[in-house]
């Protein structure tokens, strides 16, 4: 049987090039699947924000309507992420990822049917409870494979997932809503529903066939890696904190960080439920050029997004990585209402706006990750994404009724704007101890 090499003992090169080649290989193994699950699952989740550009017509529904449907998701998602979650710590990730991605593809194959606004929030609502547990449970699961100075490149590599659905999305979005309306007797936005969701369908197989839930199944890892990963993982386990879930509950930090994720899911999903429609308000009307430009600001936040979390992750400090991005989306979204009838300058400020926003949540994560492990973290993870993510209730719907209120989108801005800059404050309020690893 193999034992773990002598690392202290071997020159600090050998050393070093076994541990880099050990992670790449996971990184390899892992990242590619559960990336592709992302670009799906984000996919799904905010397709309804092209789908607007036809649907309201059709279905005469009101901008309030939309952003109550938009945001309904969110509720259902609120209500199942926690146990999700811990049935996922409990069965292990493979059948119940695959479980999740098969249910919610599904369900966003059937958005087809929506024929009222009744059936608009049913839907959503169902979509958001298929899919509660897969984003919480890939970062749990990140922890498995993953010490904490290795997470945030990571964890920025594979939330850079949200930015590519966003770049490859918007065209396909486009496109679909605009060559296929009439075919087959559907609208356009009906085949736009269809068509994406089969890759959430494909991708939940791939799940059940390519995934392993723990270091140990792993045989594609030889034996002194999957020893030498293990021991890396305990020994930062050790130092955290186990708790059961009522422990958990109580933890202050765990309700700051819920507060915080809030603040950013605020500025995500108002970005994402409405660029199309900032976009198409100034001035652009074809709807595959809205889909192409909407692509941009998603473009560069991938870059953002794995720039920060890798300068991040060389200097060991998280709190100013995650307010600065904080500070800048919140800017972006404020000059993108000064720029509002100017294409070229709102779209420049829009892309600062996504890239600043995009750039905070991966590193958001390095900061609960830190001090929560097991079936704390399993739960806490869980809930700070269950309780942030009902920003993505109130994000669509108050800009929504802002924008029947107003007929425009500016005060909506001016809200994410705000909450963004809270977002930034609160997580300079967490120490530095506690989270910079």
């Amino acid at each position: 049987m193999s034992h773990l090499p002598d690392l202290a003992a071997s020159p600090p090169t050998a050393a070093s090039s076994f541990e880099s080649n050990t992670y790449a290989k996971v990184t390899r193994r892992l990242l590619p699947l559960l990336f592709l699950c992302y670009v799906a699952s984000y996919l799904d989740r905010v397709n309804v924000g092209f789908a607007k550009l036809q649907m309201l017509n059709d279905l005469k529904f009101s901008e309030t309507v939309y952003g109550l449907g938009a945001g309904i998701f969110f509720v259902g998602y609120f209500l199942f992420e926690v146990p999700s979650n811990v049935i996922l710590h409990r069965v292990g990730a493979r059948v119940w990822i695959a479980r999740i991605m098969i249910t919610w593809g599904l369900v966003s194959g059937a958005m087809v049917f929506v024929d009222s606004a009744p059936m608009f929030y049913l839907m959503r609502f169902l979509l958001g409870v298929a899919e509660a547990g897969f984003f919480p449970g890939v970062i749990l699961y990140l922890t498995y494979w993953f010490p904490a100075n290795r997470r945030g490149k990571i964890t920025a590599l594979f939330m850079t997932a949200v930015a590519l659905s966003g770049v490859i999305g918007g065209p396909l979005s486009g496109w679909i809503m605009q060559t296929l309306p009439g075919v087959q007797g559907l609208a356009g936005w009906q085949w736009m529903f269809v068509i994406e969701a089969v890759p959430s369908l494909a991708l939940g197989l791939a799940i059940l066939v390519f995934l392993q839930d723990r270091v140990i199944d792993a045989a594609w890892l030889g034996d002194t890696e999957k020893q030498f990963i293990a021991a890396q993982v305990h020994a930062e386990a050790e130092k955290k904190q186990e708790g059961t879930l009522r422990q958990t509950l109580s933890d202050p930090r765990v309700w700051l960080a819920s507060l915080i994720y809030f603040s950013f899911v605020m500025g995500l999903y108002g970005v994402g439920f409405w660029l199309p429609t900032i976009i198409k308000a100034t001035g652009v009307k074809d709807v595959f050029d809205i889909g192409l430009l909407s692509a941009i600001p998603y473009a560069v936040g991938a870059v953002a997004m794995v720039l920060v979390a890798r300068h991040a992750d060389q200097h060991r400090e998280r709190r100013w990585h995650v307010a600065i991005p904080a500070f800048i989306g919140s800017a972006g979204l404020i000059l993108s209402t000064v720029y509002s009838t100017d294409t070229l300058l709102a779209m420049t400020a829009l892309t600062v706006a996504t890239a600043g926003i995009l750039a905070t949540l991966p590193l958001f994560w390095s900061l609960p990750t830190a001090f929560l492990r097991g079936t704390a973290a399993a739960a806490g993870i869980a809930l700070i994404n269950s309780l942030g993510n009902l920003a993505g209730f109130a994000s669509p719907y108050a800009i929504g009724w802002l924008k029947d209120l107003t007929q425009s989108t500016n005060y909506g801005m001016f809200l994410l704007a705000a909450s963004l800059v809270l977002g930034g404050v609160l997580t300079l309020a967490m120490p530095a101890r506690l989270v910079n690893k």
